[in-house]
């Protein structure tokens, strides 16, 4: 997957969730759209280096989106519409061997209980439920964690994925470390208990983890390799 062309920053500061006032290298100061809700604890810091994508569209209040951080040795990739995208490209192209023998792969399918599922793949009457979740908190021990933030919103997409196993269809909590320096992945018990112990609960009634990271730079992003998990 291709980055647009990438504009250079310094971070000044992030606010307001959404925002973020980036000094440009011809010293100008922007305000970009941050299209990320959580935390982005371990991938941000006033001072660091980001890269903004730029776009012409008249109806966009903000012209400038921020795609990555540079944190250390990896850029991180912030933007949590990437990995829906990366995923389906990467499945498609045939990329992930363990969601392999689908003929179709569709995007925010509505199911359960007033939800969309980000990725629905068919193959005649078998399904597969992808949820996919973007991953940007790792530690100086290099474990990524997830979540960064205490998500009620991300509790209530384990439970559905348990209630369609539970109906007879497979299910799979996909998690994109969109930085190249994680060696495993565990659930950030220390940020969102209830969540970590719903996780533990729902891959015990039968709901799949997968965890992968990505190839990541100025250019583009691909799915890399599976990275190991510990419940």
């Amino acid at each position: 997957m291709k980055w647009p062309r990438l504009i250079a920053g310094t971070l000044l500061k992030r606010y307001k969730r959404f925002l973020c006032d980036v000094k440009l290298k011809n010293n100008h100061t922007v305000t970009a759209h941050c299209p990320n809700t959580g935390s982005m604890k371990a991938c941000y810091e006033p001072g660091c280096t980001v890269y903004l994508s730029r776009h012409n569209n008249p109806a966009r209040k903000l012209k400038y989106t921020v795609e990555m951080t540079h944190m250390g040795t990896t850029l991180v990739g912030i933007n949590t519409q990437v990995p829906n995208h990366l995923l389906k490209e990467s499945i498609i192209a045939g990329r992930v061997p363990l969601l392999w023998g689908y003929s179709r792969v569709l995007s925010e399918i509505p199911y359960g209980r007033n939800s969309r599922i980000d990725l629905l793949l068919e193959n005649g009457h078998e399904r597969c439920f992808v949820e996919v979740k973007n991953c940007t908190l790792v530690a100086d021990d290099h474990s990524a964690y997830f979540p960064d933030a205490v998500s009620s919103r991300g509790l209530k997409h384990l439970l559905e994925l348990e209630r369609q196993v539970q109906a007879g269809d497979r299910c799979v909590m996909f998690y994109l470390i969109q930085r190249t320096d994680a060696n495993i992945f565990k659930p950030a018990d220390h940020i969102d208990p209830a969540y970590g112990k719903t996780l533990r609960r729902v891959f015990n009634s039968g709901v799949e983890i997968m965890v992968y990271d990505v190839k990541i730079d100025l250019t583009m992003i691909e799915l890399n390799k599976p990275i190991p998990y510990q419940l």
